[in-house]
């Protein structure tokens, strides 16, 4: 499974945002990453790059590659309503992003691989697909086998946030999917019409 590996502290400091959780070094330095980030004069921006700069946001967010993007994109496009908004509902929707957000892995990235590890049930079967597409309805749940791992119950534990469009139940640590959530619900700050303005060139 492809995924970005590289390191992520610069990657914030790039888009000056804790797209990846809370970030001492982007606190620290108000400064361009680099070598000479501190001597580096910053160009001002074209109205391409800078919508090009809020793409490669979004996709290091939700930790989705330039294909698997582009076709969610395409999807989002064909769906009735505001496209941007589609967007962002279609990748909340996905299992990895949805076993982030019920708390069951710490960051994203865990979860996409407890999914692929085989240790997540949809509908009470096993589901090795981080990009699988949930609908309103979805159980997602922890294998009976994979209940005990570490991670998960530590995960859990310092689980403190809840989200409208999300259930859990913590004695059977599942949680349903009730429905897609509406874009002022999703907490990410992402200015998704730079995203379709993009795309529409």
């Amino acid at each position: 499974m492809a995924r970005y590996i590289g390191p992520k502290s610069k990657i914030a400091r790039k888009f000056n945002d804790p797209i990846f959780g809370a970030d001492k070094y982007l606190e620290k330095k108000n400064y361009a990453p680099g070598q000479h980030g501190q001597t580096r004069r910053r160009k001002k921006q074209s109205e391409y790059g800078i919508q090009l700069q809020e793409k490669q946001k979004a996709k290091y967010t939700y930790g989705i590659l330039e294909k698997q993007f582009h076709n969610i994109f395409d999807k989002a496009s064909r769906k009735k309503g505001i496209t941007g908004e589609n967007l962002l509902k279609l990748i909340e929707a996905r299992l990895d992003n949805t076993v982030f957000r019920l708390g069951i892995a710490p960051t994203r990235a865990a979860a996409r691989q407890l999914v692929s590890h085989r240790h997540i049930s949809v509908n009470g079967k096993v589901v090795n697909i981080p990009s699988y597409s949930l609908k309103a309805g979805d159980v997602v749940g922890v294998r009976e086998k994979s209940k005990n791992l570490e991670v998960i119950a530590d995960s859990l534990a310092s689980h403190n946030k809840s989200f409208s469009w999300l259930e859990w139940d913590d004695a059977k640590k599942e949680g349903k999917f009730l429905n897609y959530p509406e874009r002022g619900e999703i907490p990410e700050n992402i200015k998704e019409n730079l995203i379709v303005e993009l795309y529409s060139k």
